[in-house]
Order: C-alpha cells, then sequence, then structure tokens
C-alpha cells in the first residue's frame, strides 16, 4: 500500500497560510503592501477584537478588473513576476501571489473592486477557501478587501492569538511604521470605533513624524551617501534615563527590515557620546536606497 499522498487541495491551502499568515497584523501587513503595490494614495484600515473578529482596508488604488479579480484569489497568480530574470529585480512589496488565497483559506473573505475607469465593480466572497459567490456590484474605484473570523477552521491557531488588546497594538505598531516609510500615502486606523492613526498624505518623512508622534525638537535629521548607498533618516537626542531604548524603525528600500547587525550599529553610534552603563533612548527611522 502507497505511503505518500497528495494532500487535499483545502489543506494544502491552510498549511501554506501557516507560512504567510501569523496573526492578524500579519494579515494587514499583507492587505497594505498589496495596496501600495496598487498606487493607492489613501488607506483605511478598520479592525474589531484586535483583528480577530474582522479586518478591513480599503484603498483608493488601481483595482482589479472581473477577470484579474477572481485570479487574485488563486495560488500563485500575480502581476508582479513572469520570467526567472525578473526575480533579481524585483520593485514590489509582494510578488508571489500567495497573500490572497492563503488569507481567504482561513477565514470569511471578501473582496470588492473596481479598476479605474470602468463602469462597474467584482466582488467575491470566499469561505474557508471555498469560493460562495462571485457577482458585480457597485464599489467605488479601488479595493476593499474584508476578513472576518480569522481562523475560525483553524481552532488551534485562533487559541494561541494574544488578547484583543495585545493584537490591536500589534496592529498599530505596523501601520505606524508603513505611515513612515510611505510618508505620501494617506493612512487611518480604526479599532473598534476608535481612531488609532489617523495621518494624511504628507510631504516627507519629517512631516509624517510630526503627524505621528508630535512636535519632537529633540530629532535630528541624517543624510548620508557613500559606496552606492543612501540612508536618509531621524535620530533622537541622547537619552539621561537608561537603560532604555526607544522605538527603532528601519526600511531599506522601503521596506520594514529587522536587522541585528544594524541594530548593532545604532546602538553603537550611540555608546561613544554615552555615560558607561546607560542605554541610548533612541527613535530611529532609516530609509536606504540602492541607487
Amino acid at each position: 500500500m502507497a505511503r505518500i499522498h497528495r494532500l487535499p487541495l483545502h489543506l494544502a491551502n491552510q498549511i501554506a497560510a501557516g507560512e504567510v499568515i501569523e496573526r492578524p497584523a500579519s494579515v494587514v501587513k499583507e492587505l497594505i503592501e498589496n495596496a501600495l503595490d496598487a498606487g493607492a494614495g489613501r488607506i483605511s484600515i478598520n479592525v474589531e477584537l484586535g483583528g480577530k473578529k474582522l479586518i478591513r482596508v480599503d484603498d483608493d488604488g488601481d483595482g482589479m478588473e472581473p477577470k484579474d479579480a477572481r485570479l487574485a484569489i488563486e495560488r500563485h497568480a500575480t502581476s508582479k513576476i513572469g520570467r526567472p530574470e525578473d526575480l533579481a529585480a524585483i520593485c514590489t512589496l509582494g510578488f508571489r501571489g500567495e497573500a490572497l488565497p492563503s488569507i481567504a483559506s482561513v477565514s470569511h473573505f471578501a473582496l470588492r473592486t473596481r479598476a479605474r475607469g470602468t463602469a462597474a465593480g467584482t466582488e467575491i466572497r470566499v469561505n474557508g477557501g471555498a469560493v460562495s459567490s462571485v457577482q458585480e456590484v457597485g464599489v467605488p474605484e479601488g479595493t476593499c478587501v474584508e476578513v472576518a473570523e480569522l481562523f475560525y477552521n483553524l481552532p488551534a491557531r485562533r487559541k494561541f492569538l494574544k488578547s484583543d488588546t495585545a493584537e490591536s497594538t500589534q496592529i498599530s505598531r505596523l501601520v505606524t511604521q508603513m505611515a513612515l516609510g510611505y510618508p505620501e500615502v494617506g493612512f487611518s486606523l480604526t479599532s473598534g470605533g476608535r481612531k488609532l492613526v489617523e495621518c494624511p498624505p504628507a510631504a516627507g518623512p519629517g512631516e509624517r513624524f510630526f503627524q505621528l508622534f508630535g512636535e519632537r525638537p529633540d530629532l535630528i535629521e541624517v543624510r548620508k551617501e557613500a559606496s552606492g548607498l543612501k540612508v536618509h533618516g531621524y535620530v533622537a537626542a541622547l537619552g539621561e534615563q537608561g537603560p532604555v531604548r526607544g522605538a527603532q524603525h528601519v526600511f531599506v528600500n522601503r521596506r520594514i527590515v529587522k536587522d541585528r547587525t544594524i541594530a548593532h550599529a545604532i546602538a553603537d553610534a550611540y555608546s561613544v557620546a554615552t555615560r558607561a552603563g546607560k542605554g541610548p533612548r533612541a527613535s530611529v527611522h532609516t530609509i536606504s536606497d540602492a541607487t
């Protein structure tokens, strides 16, 4: 008797979803990145119960025509790459075509979208990976994605989510970071009817810092260009209370990154000007663009 067999498609999709979607903030990140890749100028995020009950992301980007909307919820369907050579020149935030089908396989999912210049939009509803309806609807240009009851069909995964407050905090932190990385885009985040982030499009990182954190006279702008790299950001004044480390927001080619080498370099740069035993209280926003 054969011991190796193919996994059922719905089970394979749920396993794949676990590689992409860890928590509500993961869903929000994927949907925001899709909106940015679609050229959105404004992105609105609404969550309920820390994103466990509902996540809704609206954007005013390019939107999709009916055929593209249907393909968007199929695995490995993407407009970002077509040849192996494209992998060496990726300029978008997403490219594998896994986000939407992965999210749809572990939630009650609704996609409403309308391409620019078209008369009507498309609505697709998916429950646990199975398409339940596709219909023409009247919607604004752009895309709206609703994700309800995340992990409803994976109770073991849902059980390991943190409290509503903790999950909301993760989402708020993520939206703040995305807003810092894309100051030209307007962002809003509402959680349980409470506005957590409200940022209209800004002229640059400095104005976006003010929108998010208010007046910060201690911030110092830094710029450097060397060896084909450009670094631009803001660093906070040295802290008097330690050992304390403030928030560090680091972007490489506008992607959020967490890197020990970069974090160590920041700490080391502060250490030469602080007393022994005192840690830096730093708020750092850095964008590095390869030229």
